[in-house]
Parts: C-alpha cells; structure tokens; sequence
C-alpha cells in the first residue's frame, strides 16, 4: 500500500479493471500508473491489500481528454490544467487548447523558413535576373571557404566587397507618454526590440545591449557558426532581462558578414528586404493571430483589426527556458535595402505605404525618417524604432 493516495474522484457508476480501462481509454497500464503517480488521472479505488487500482465508467471521458492532448505534444502539466478547466469553464478549456496549437503553428512555421533557407543555401548557384549565378561559398569542415562567393576572385581572407549604410531612429509617438522601444545600427550588427511591461524600457535596452557579446564575423565565416553565436546572444538577452517584473521584449536582429546577413526573431518585430522594386517580409510574427493566418482559420486582411493581434506567442522575459528564435541566413547583392522594425510602424502603416518610403528615399537615413513620418501621418498610437540598412560598396 503506498504511503499517500492520491484524492479520488466519487464513483457512481460500474469498477473497471486497469486492464479494461487501459482497453477502453487506448491508454496502456503503464501510461496510467504514470498518470497515477502525477495526480493526473488517480484511480477510483485502489486495493488496500493488493494495490491494484480500478477506475469508474465516467472516468473515460476525462482519460479520453488526455489521450488527445498528448496526441497534439501538450505537454502533462498543461494537460492537467486544462483539464481542470474542462470541469468548470469549457470556453477556458478549449481556449488554453488554441493558444497551445497556436505556439504550435508558429514553431512549424520557424522551422519551415529555417528548412527553406538551407534548401536555399544546400541547392547551388541560383541564376540571377541578369544571367549570371550567384555562387555561395562551399565550406569545409575546418570552416576555410573552397568556393567563390561575394567578392570572389579576391580569396577568402580578402576585405569583403561590399559594406554596410545605416540609419537608425528612434520616435515616441503620438501617443505614449515613454519610449520602451530600442534600437541598433553598427556595421557588422543591426537591431530592434519592443519592450513591454513596467519595465520594458529596460527590457528593450539590455536586450539589445546584450547583443554587444556577437563578434564582427570574418568575411569567410562559417554560416552555421554565425547563427551559434546569434542564438546564444538571444539566450543572453533572455536572462539579461529576467527580474523585470512582468516585462519583456521582442528582438530582431541581424550579424552582417559581408556577403550575407545572419538573422534572428523573437516576438512581432520584423525584418524586411527590398530588392529590384520587391518588397519581402523576412519574419513571421510569433503572435495567437499570425498563428491562425497561418493555420487558416484566420483571413490576413482581418488579422490587422483583431484586437488580440499584438498578443505574443514569443517573447524574452528571462521566465525560465529561453524561447527557440527563428533563424535564417540570406545571401545579399549591392542595392538591397534591408529594413529592421518594432510595430509601432509595421502595426499601423500598410505593407504598399512601407514600401514606396523605403523605394522613395535616396539613402537610409531619409529612409527611416520617412517611416517614422508615415507612422506619425498615420497617427503615432505606438512607439517606433527602426534601422535602414543598404548594402553598398566598400
């Protein structure tokens, strides 16, 4: 007989062996000790002399509920709570559900970009509109480069070909009372975070400060090392702002290596690309709404007027483990204009009006300060930060 049992619940209906409520649930014997041991799914009787246990009928219903929850990765202690939930506030129930599929969808959607990009990267010279190929260096295992790349021609020890412009700013609005946003341009790093909370001003700050520990790459730096080095700084960002109660911050930011931009995103910030007269969206958003575009159970043309769309699936917070950044590798060209920024301008100013300011502007900093226009033109309900950055000759 174990030392403590587990609460019960009353039984009212016929005793079913753990054999044939392990058949009726399509739960095994084993799975149900386990979910015995958690509390999660206690027996209706446990024998005194014997231990073995046996369930009520109306046990099904619940056990059925967690067999289902784990089929979609829920994980046991969210599998407990919503079924709590279930018993007194279905709606809660089945919402806490969506907000789990939504986190779901959103780490898929990661991955996907993440898969693309070294499909990209793994598939050879791509041919350029002009004819030409864009070769991508060949890496070795001990990191050296064996192919031509940006540059090429010079070897990979030579000065990269091209540079860095940038122009950042930084506007309060109209609005808000504080600026919680934060920004950075240098010539190997670019950055914008959205802090949020009391203390999300500091939140923004230390996470960008955060990214001080990524060193200038090498032109001939290995990709993959890149994107190491990004991440951890993300991890950093993430315990830098622990402690600020109930506050945090998105990140997007970007290590230039001067033939390719390493990039990493945490929250509703984004990345943009105009290329040739084309505008691209580098990110995703990581909110419930974006979720849903992406699942389908949501138009895009709604999605800017739901009045959850700025609710985060991904954050820093410095909570506990560290939320998983996107990440993506992009190969640049001279003339690319790359645009980092918090949405206090993409929330509020549509994707063509984004478009014809960063098209317009001779250089980047007429740039970012045409859309710090455009989101005051438009109203100002947020703060701003954004950095314009045009790859150029050296």
């Amino acid at each position: 007989m174990r030392d403590e049992e587990p609460m019960s619940p009353p039984v009212s209906g016929p005793m079913l062996t753990i054999g044939d409520f392990a058949r009726a649930s399509r739960l095994s014997a084993k799975v149900l000790r386990r979910y015995d041991e958690l509390g999660l799914l206690p027996p209706a009787r446990v024998d005194p002399f014997t231990g073995y246990r046996y369930y009520a009928a109306e046990q099904l219903e619940r056990a059925r509920l967690i067999a289902w929850l784990r089929r979609i990765d829920m994980p046991l202690a969210e599998v407990g709570r919503v079924c709590e939930l279930y018993g007194s506030d279905a709606a809660a129930a089945a919402r806490a559900i969506r907000g789990h599929w939504a986190r779901i969808e959103s780490e898929t959607a990661a991955r996907r970009d993440l898969a693309a990009s070294l499909v990209d990267r793994l598939k050879g010279p791509t041919e350029m509109t002009d004819g030409t190929t864009d070769e991508m260096f060949d890496e070795t295992t001990d990191g050296t480069a064996t192919g031509p790349g940006p540059g090429a021609g010079a070897g990979p020890t030579a000065p990269p070909a091209f540079a860095l412009r940038t122009a950042v700013r930084l506007d309060r609005g109209s609005v808000r009372d504080t600026q919680q946003d934060a920004a950075h341009a240098g010539p190997h790093l670019l950055a914008v975070a959205d802090g949020y909370g009391p203390e999300g001003a500091r939140a923004a700050l230390a996470a960008v400060a955060a990214l001080g520990a990524v060193p200038p790459p090498a032109p001939s730096a290995r990709a993959g090392d890149v994107l190491n080095a990004l991440e951890d700084a993300v991890r950093t960002a993430d315990g830098a702002v622990s402690g600020l109660a109930d506050s945090g911050t998105t990140l997007t930011a970007a290590v230039w290596t001067g033939g390719r931009l390493a990039l990493a995103h945490v929250g509703d910030s984004r990345a943009y690309l105009l290329r040739d007269g084309t505008l691209v969206r580098l990110t995703r958003d990581h909110t419930v709404v974006q979720a849903l575009v992406d699942a389908g159970e949501l138009d895009p043309a709604e999605a800017a007027d739901r009045p959850d769309r700025a609710l985060l699936l991904k954050a820093l917070d410095g909570g506990g483990v560290p939320p998983e950044p996107e990440l993506g590798v992009h190969e640049t060209r001279p003339g690319d204009r790359y645009l980092l920024c918090t949405d206090g301008l993409s929330a509020v100013a549509p994707a063509e009006a984004v478009h014809r300011a960063l098209a317009a502007a001779v250089g980047p900093d007429d740039a970012a300060e045409a859309l710090v226009a455009l989101a005051r033109d438009l109203g100002g309900p947020d703060n701003v930060a954004c950095v314009v950055a045009d790859v150029v000759p050296a």
